[in-house]
């Protein structure tokens, strides 16, 4: 390889790591420095809903309707399946997931389900459900597969990957904190302990213990002296992408009550906390504010919580509701309106199949990561957002060409 051939090649390595970082590419080739660089809230992922579910058996099903008197619901709203966290990482391009926690301190509360009772199955065998700590599935008793059952495994898998992948973008996880299912409560099913001070703390150490500090980005990271968590996202705002790679940012799905208050009291600003909690606007813990619907009237208040500096998560589908009915209306508000995380059931092509319909949910430009739709901020490439395994890959062999041609 002649010196000018690797020349080139080097300058556009040079300007994708730099628009990667928030650099613009035309100051770089004037070898000026950026004003600004981008900032992690100033792009748009796709993640997975209830990134961790399996669909019941057949008989299972069955079981499950017949506690709500009949009607056909499971087929109807929980028919889906998602891949392995692995798979979703490094083959679907998801880079946001949403785990259902139930706390269990002492290990197997939930480990023989009501329904296999009723159908005088055995208690499930993954001893994961005996051990000690909080799991991982959609509703106790009465749908409760899982491809990773405990938290800390969940957050194993997610933890390998990025280490594997340092370049990647921020991945967003979402974790609803939930309790006794009314339906299932009512009919024997077990009673889910509450999370009260003692297993919040738990939650954040379990994070802790699988994560070091500067594999997180917490609400410490991003708050400034003298200022409220919100004050400091809205003045001073996010940290640089550049900064944010390959790190965590774990985000509280509970809409603002009494757990997301336990987990405040005593820490308005969430300070010494993990999660970021989803608050409202006004309030000094606000930074992360989810959104669910963003069509209508919603897609433009979407729009404005985003360009005033909060991070949103929203959904482009409820299943099965959204694909049944063919109308990609939700899909197409929820990527315009900015939201940087957009939840989905079917993030790869295929998956809707069995219901003989073609509805996959990815970023019209292709890859894990684009830029903000509703920011457009300058300098920012889509395409060199992420710098990919592959990509690493490369510059390796480039440098190894480099190596040979000079010998």
């Amino acid at each position: 390889m002649s010196r000018r051939t690797f020349a080139a090649l080097a300058l556009t390595l040079g300007l994708a790591a730099s628009a990667a970082a928030g650099t613009p590419a035309a100051a770089v080739a004037n070898g000026k420095a950026a004003k600004r660089p981008l900032r992690m809230n100033e792009i748009q992922v796709i993640g997975t809903h209830n990134s961790y579910h399996r669909e019941l058996s057949e008989a299972e099903r069955v079981a499950h309707d017949a506690v709500y008197g009949g009607a056909p619901i499971y087929d109807a709203v929980l028919a889906y399946s998602h891949a392995s966290l692995r798979n979703q990482l490094s083959r679907q391009g998801a880079r946001g997931f949403e785990l259902d926690l139930y706390p269990d301190p002492a290990g197997g509360v939930y480990a023989n389900p009501l329904l296999r009772q009723r159908l005088a199955a055995s208690p499930l065998t993954d001893r994961e459900w005996y051990r000690p700590g909080i799991k991982v599935l959609h509703t106790a008793d009465l749908d409760y597969y899982s491809t990773c059952v405990r938290l800390v495994t969940c957050l194993q898998r997610l933890r390998r990957w990025s280490r594997a992948n340092p370049g990647h973008v921020p991945l967003l996880v979402l974790l609803e904190l939930k309790a006794t299912d009314p339906v299932a409560g009512a009919v024997g099913g077990v009673q889910v302990p509450p999370w009260d001070s003692p297993s919040l703390d738990a939650l954040d150490a379990e994070i802790r213990s699988v994560f070091r500090p500067d594999e997180l980005i917490t609400p410490d990271d991003v708050r400034r002296g003298g200022l409220t968590l919100e004050q400091s996202v809205l003045r001073r705002g996010w940290p640089a992408l550049r900064r944010a790679r390959g790190r965590v940012v774990f985000l509280m799905d509970n809409n603002p009550g009494p757990i997301s208050a336990a987990y405040t009291a005593g820490r308005p600003s969430l300070e010494g906390r993990v999660l970021f909690t989803n608050a409202r606007p006004g309030s000094p813990d606000a930074a992360f504010v989810k959104r669910n619907e963003p069509t209508g009237t919603n897609l433009e208040q979407i729009r404005e919580l985003v360009r005033t500096g909060y991070l949103v998560r929203t959904r482009s589908d409820e299943p099965l509701a959204t694909v049944l009915s063919g109308d990609e209306t939700r899909m197409r508000a929820a990527l315009a309106s900015g939201a940087q995380l957009v939840s989905t059931d079917f993030p790869e092509v295929g998956m809707s199949a069995r219901y003989d319909r073609d509805y996959v949910v990815a970023l019209p430009e292709g890859g894990p990561a684009r830029c903000n739709p509703a920011l457009r901020p300058p300098g920012c490439r889509s395409r060199t957002l992420e710098r990919t395994l592959a990509a690493r890959r490369f510059a390796r062999w480039l440098f190894s060409i480099r190596s040979v041609d000079r010998r």
